[in-house]
């Protein structure tokens, strides 16, 4: 039923719109089959393993009683998860090789993958700050509208400072990071922490570290353009 629209969508473009057959036809079937398996296993494991996981985590942590644990956990949680997020490799591999076309950086392997890698410790760097700050709100009872107006105050007046090449790539680095490994763990571990802790909501205070997650990069990805190419003029 998830994939069903999607499905709806592409077939009424293809037959009614673009009026020609699916190009390999079987190996779409196959692909379609493989998605749906992969989602139903993927949303099995959410269930099963990651969400109690990250929530059983944080209760531990919490338990212990020594905050500086639980923000060193969220930061390394941050950092790793979005580190191995498939998007991000991908959008940062053809950035680089993007960035090498247009002459923004050497055409050769070595520059290319510095680039890529930077930028992938940069974004990683980026939500595992992200992740560290939202635990030390919930901590402190912080609302999270001072960190999402502030956030995106920073971005607006960062952008006119950063370069053209990069503008769009840092405001796409917020919403690649939130994906499929990041998330669950991440939301796991803010429900977790606020159901553990007296006085906290989990409804009011458990969600809003996506919400850092996906701003931050945007700020780390903009001042790392203006490193990589320089100051806007």
């Amino acid at each position: 039923m998830d994939v069903f629209p999607i499905i709806l969508v592409i077939a009424f473009f293809q037959i009614v719109i673009i009026q020609k057959p699916f190009p390999n036809l079987d190996q779409m079937l196959l692909g379609v089959l493989l998605v749906v398996f992969g989602l139903f296993i993927f949303i099995l494991g959410l269930d099963s393993a990651l969400f109690p996981i990250g929530e059983k985590m944080a209760n531990e942590f919490a338990i212990k009683g020594n905050p500086w644990w639980i923000i060193f956990f969220g930061f390394a949680l941050g950092f790793s998860t979005t580190i191995a997020e498939p998007a991000l490799t991908v959008v940062a591999g053809k950035a680089g090789n993007l960035a090498a076309g247009a002459g923004a950086i050497l055409d050769h392997e070595e520059s290319i993958a510095s680039f890529v890698l930077g930028l992938r410790f940069t974004v990683a760097f980026s939500v595992g700050m992200a992740i560290a700050l939202g635990v030390i709100r919930i901590i402190k009872g912080w609302p999270l509208i001072w960190f999402i107006m502030g956030g995106y105050t920073l971005i607006v007046i960062t952008t006119f400072f950063a370069p053209d090449q990069i503008i769009g790539i840092a405001y796409d680095s917020g919403g690649i990071t939130t994906s499929t490994i990041t998330v669950p763990l991440v939301a796991a571990l803010g429900v977790g922490l606020a159901t553990t802790i007296r006085g906290r909501n989990p409804m009011m205070d458990g969600f809003g570290l996506i919400a850092l997650a996906s701003l931050n990069p945007i700020i780390f990805v903009l001042g790392y353009g203006i490193f990589v190419y320089g100051i806007s003029v």
